[in-house]
């Protein structure tokens, strides 16, 4: 096995009071892909600081290979200094890093270069930063939720660069799909302590499952040890005499480490206040157009909602999810068309920009709209402190602004205040933001649940297939259109329909190449792109060396020695070979398909 270019041994850190890290553990070694997952707050984000030199462990050992080069993705980047978004991401290269990369990334990115860095939006704030950290190919990838606010577009292109980075990564998402796609390991960050799971994300669920009752039957036995020794105390007869100094010693050393033993965090309680059932049809749009400042978003869409219906709207940002969302609940109106709402609807909305929270707020006067310190859920009048521990908030929280709320926080506070508002029609704008699993997993059995309607942005691909029963996406100028069921089966569907729309045309081509009269193909001059420019350039340096890569892995599994003394290794080492050949497959595939389009352009 290869010695580690980092790790980071037995770290703790505490900012006061319980301790964040006691003995926390990551080695990432050259080819490595980590998933590094634990609940929000957990310290996932401080142990990646530790690893990137931006932060010291209050103890514990850190090594970093002196000639390895490691990038660190912020959540909050730092654009100090920077005149131009160019020169920001050019401002990650090392001296020998090729600069014409930092322009493709941006464009593929879809960031304009020449312009501030004041002037960007959230989301392309986030997507430069993400081009500063792969500009310079690193030894180390530390990337701290590259998915989170990223449109599909952009989360489908990051997961293809990556999986063909010869970087080591390292990373922290609650993005189930992109975890289980990139990882081959998994680091569960949980009480301050790291475990490792030498498999991919896919099988942490059931792991960590394992672990948690292995736990508790140990804590079980523990306090029947407790009882038994105690029993000895009261009543044995050498007891009565004279008392066992050790094993009274042992018994308080029990005590202590029952007593004192970090039980895991409860879950969320999640429940939608009931409301009266509507009408069977909720809503029924017919021909609706929307368009600003001359463009296109939504041209004449037309749908029919139904009482228990699941509707997903995905899209890139700028596609309009937004304001198609706004014409179905009646916020906006269209320029053109007609909608229909059905009787009885109640709404509940959780809005995505957060645009109801104000940081001066308490998280009592938010939720009870500062009447008091009760509301009703579900028709049952409850204490607000009681209420928020339903949502894993503390009752030391009750009186804390919520500008003190970390993002995670914020959104299980949205999602409180959303879900004890009676309703029959939920509207979620990307809901999933800055959950942790554990609570994402609970937010999707409520949707799924649900008794009434639902309606849902949201990039989050595994969270889409498990809960919707239909997929509202673009189709380009304007143009949405409806598939049936999840993410996955509207890919499949617009498959299809591409392979049928391909049959149709070639067989038009050759009904036009049979007739005499056919007129001669008019021969549009076409040029490669820049993306397309650079893959072709840089492909065979990149097949070349994932070649030799091979040829190593190759060598080390034609060592009969080596399942028999190291079978996990074996195993490891025959699945990154697996890997290898796929990645270098896949590039071939594209370096021909765009070698065969340079050819035809240039004959052209």
């Amino acid at each position: 096995m290869a010695p580690p270019l980092l790790f980071v041994q037995s770290a703790s850190l505490t900012f006061g009071g319980t301790p964040l890290l006691t003995d926390a553990s990551l080695s990432i070694s050259e080819g490595d892909r980590i998933a590094l997952v634990g609940r929000n707050g957990s310290g996932k984000s401080t142990l990646l600081k530790i690893a990137a030199a931006l932060i010291e462990p209050t103890d514990g050992d850190v090594f970093r290979h002196p000639a390895a080069t490691i990038r660190y993705l912020p959540q909050s980047p730092d654009w100090q200094g920077f005149a131009t978004v160019q020169a920001y991401v050019e401002g990650g290269l090392g001296p020998a890093d090729d600069p014409h990369r930092a322009t493709y990334l941006l464009e593929a990115l879809a960031v304009a270069g020449e312009r501030s860095p004041i002037e960007l939006s959230g989301g392309e704030v986030r997507r430069a930063a993400l081009a500063r950290v792969l500009a310079p190919r690193p030894d180390i990838l530390l990337l701290d939720e590259p998915t989170n606010h990223r449109d599909l577009t952009t989360i489908e292109w990051l997961e293809a660069e990556l999986a063909q980075s010869r970087s080591a990564i390292v990373l922290i998402s609650h993005d189930r799909r992109f975890l289980e796609r990139l990882s081959r390991t998994t680091i569960w960050l949980d009480r301050g302590v790291t475990r490792r799971l030498d498999e991919g994300f896919s099988k942490f669920d059931d792991w960590r499952d394992r672990l948690l009752d292995e736990e508790e039957r140990d804590l079980h036995k523990l306090g029947r040890e407790i009882v038994r020794e105690e029993h000895w105390l009261r009543y044995g007869v050498t007891a009565r005499r004279k008392r066992n100094m050790r094993r009274l010693g042992e018994l308080q050393a029990k005590r202590v480490e029952l007593r004192t033993h970090r039980r895991v965090q409860g879950s969320a309680t999640m429940k939608a206040s009931d409301a009266r059932e509507s009408g069977k049809l909720v809503i029924e749009a017919e021909g609706l157009t929307k368009a600003y400042g001359g463009r296109p978003l939504v041209k004449d869409f037309s749908t029919r909602i139904l009482r228990g219906d699941r509707l997903g709207i995905v899209g890139p940002n700028g596609a309009g999810k937004t304001t198609l969302l706004s014409m179905l609940t009646g916020e906006a109106k269209p320029d053109s068309g007609s909608i229909r709402f059905g009787a009885n609807l109640e709404l509940a909305v959780l809005d995505q920009k957060r645009a109801s929270l104000d940081p001066d707020d308490t998280l009592v006067r938010y939720l009870t709209d500062g009447r008091g310190d009760s509301l009703v859920v579900n028709g049952e009048e409850r204490h607000v402190v009681s209420y928020m521990k339903d949502f894993l908030f503390s009752p030391e929280q009750a009186r804390t602004p919520i500008r003190n709320l970390s993002g995670g926080e914020r959104a299980r506070l949205m999602l409180a205040r959303v879900l004890a508002t009676p309703a029959n029609l939920l509207v979620l704008d990307e809901p999933t933001n800055d959950l942790d699993m554990e609570t994402l997993d609970l937010l999707q059995e409520l949707v799924a649940g649900f008794a009434g309607t639902v309606i849902l942005v949201s990039h989050d691909r595994d969270f889409l297939d498990r809960t919707v029963t239909s997929i509202v996406a673009p189709d380009g100028e304007g143009r949405w259109i409806e598939y049936a069921g999840g993410y996955t089966d509207m890919l499949a569907q617009r498959k299809e329909e591409r392979t049928a729309a391909s049959s149709r045309s070639a067989a038009k081509e050759t009904a036009r190449s049979a007739s005499p009269l056919a007129a001669p193909a008019r021969n549009d001059r076409r040029k490669l792109s820049y993306r397309q420019k650079f893959a072709l350039d840089t492909l065979p340096e990149r097949m070349e060396a994932i070649g030799l890569e091979i040829h190593a892995l190759e060598a080390k599994l034609a060592d009969p020695t080596l399942y028999a003394n190291d079978p996990t290794a074996f195993a490891r080492t025959a699945k990154l070979l697996e890997d290898k050949r796929s990645a270098l497959h896949a590039m071939e595939e594209e370096w021909l398909e765009l070698e065969m389009l340079r050819e035809e352009i240039e004959a052209g």
